[in-house]
């Protein structure tokens, strides 16, 4: 066995073909789009690079490929946080400890010469992406822009020394269960002090609509553990990659006296779509993406931000039950709530109020260097 750094078209394609071969029985996986996966190691398709290095390995043996890896250095996450700190991401291996070892031992030797103190993840490739293993809920599928892997992965990274960090919650709330009458009553308290409004995403003012979802998700998220605040090139892609699947009646703004203070974005789950393109969105994708897109039946709330000085005031209720009035409109069976850092209390606490089901837990591991 032996481990090279992606150079090559043939080593491109290897490290992103791996994950067919190690999840082609395992019928929960959810194959990614192979290109775009590719885009994000590309500097000119993913402004993330402008400020980040990667460097992937591949662990060989008898020209089969056993295993992947991605060390990763973010410039910005550790000026923003006084660290320096490097991540791992983009993890897969066969079951077996030596191949494990050795893409573990090739970042971490990779990170030591760029200065680096800790090795951190799964981040593929920042807290603003997918990121953690997933810990508990291995007998479902993954939602959109979730992770999924094998159970022995957590054993392959804690057999090579690394400790959690941190946990991160997954909740899942059926239609079955409706809104609570306690929950409907608090909201209308909460109109009436407040004097808030909701509105739905304007798509004839989008360039408008993205910049205040730019504003509150920075300001709004800036304290939480491991966040890094996008760049506007950061959060224009996002905004690309996510306008052709926005349903506009599911973003919703929070307005006091015509400020917005606050912004929910959830979207259906995609996955059900990806499930059954084999990671090719050719012509024949998209006539799949087309008709399977039409038969979703959940969605994940994304995004919920509330600017600082409204955090109190209950924005987040208001929020969600506009949000879920619509989901039931629409149609939807189910959403889930995510993701939730372990110990924030209040937000866990609320999804639970609502009738959510902690069913998934995710886990970031850390090491020292």
């Amino acid at each position: 066995m032996y481990i090279v750094p992606v150079r090559t078209k043939n080593e491109t394609k290897a490290f992103i073909e791996l994950p067919f071969q190690i999840y082609k029985n395992d019928a929960n996986w959810i194959p990614p789009l192979r290109k775009e996966v590719e885009k994000v190691f590309i500097r000119e398709s993913n402004p993330f690079m402008e400020h980040a290095e990667i460097e992937r390995f591949l662990c060989i043996e008898k020209e089969r490929i056993l295993g992947r890896i991605a060390g990763i250095v973010d410039t910005n996450h550790n000026q923003f946080h006084d660290e320096k700190t490097a991540f791992f991401g983009f993890f897969e291996s066969i079951n077996d400890s030596h191949v494990s070892s050795m893409l573990f031992d090739s970042t971490a030797v990779w990170a030591r010469k760029k200065g680096m103190e800790r090795l951190r993840g799964p981040i593929n490739p920042s807290m603003n992406a997918e990121c953690a293993f997933l810990l508990e809920g291995f007998d479902s599928s993954p939602v959109f822009m979730m992770p999924y892997n094998p159970p022995y992965y957590l054993e392959l990274a804690e057999k090579y020394g690394f400790r959690k960090i941190k946990d991160l919650y997954a909740f899942y709330k059926d239609s079955s269960k409706e809104i609570p009458e306690r929950f409907k009553r608090i909201v209308k308290v909460i109109h009436k002090r407040t004097g808030v409004t909701v509105r739905h995403l304007n798509m004839k003012k989008l360039t408008d609509e993205v910049n205040i979802i730019k504003q509150i998700y920075n300001s709004s998220w800036e304290k939480n553990w491991g966040f890094v605040p996008m760049t506007e090139a950061e959060m224009d892609l996002m905004a690309k990659m996510l306008k052709p699947l926005a349903v506009p009646d599911l973003v919703l703004f929070a307005e006091i006296e015509g400020k917005p203070v606050g912004v929910s974005i959830t979207i259906p789950d995609y996955n059900q779509v990806l499930k059954h393109l084999n990671g090719n969105l050719g012509l024949l994708g998209l006539a799949k993406f087309a008709y399977y897109r039409r038969k979703i039946t959940g969605l994940r709330a994304f995004v919920f931000g509330i600017l600082e000085e409204y955090r109190k005031a209950g924005l987040h209720a208001v929020l969600y039950y506009e949000t879920e009035k619509v989901a039931r409109r629409l149609g939807y069976k189910w959403c889930e709530l995510s993701w939730n850092l372990e110990d924030n209390d209040e937000i866990n606490k609320f999804d639970a109020s609502l009738g959510g089901e902690l069913y998934k837990k995710y886990r970031i591991y850390e090491m020292g260097l």
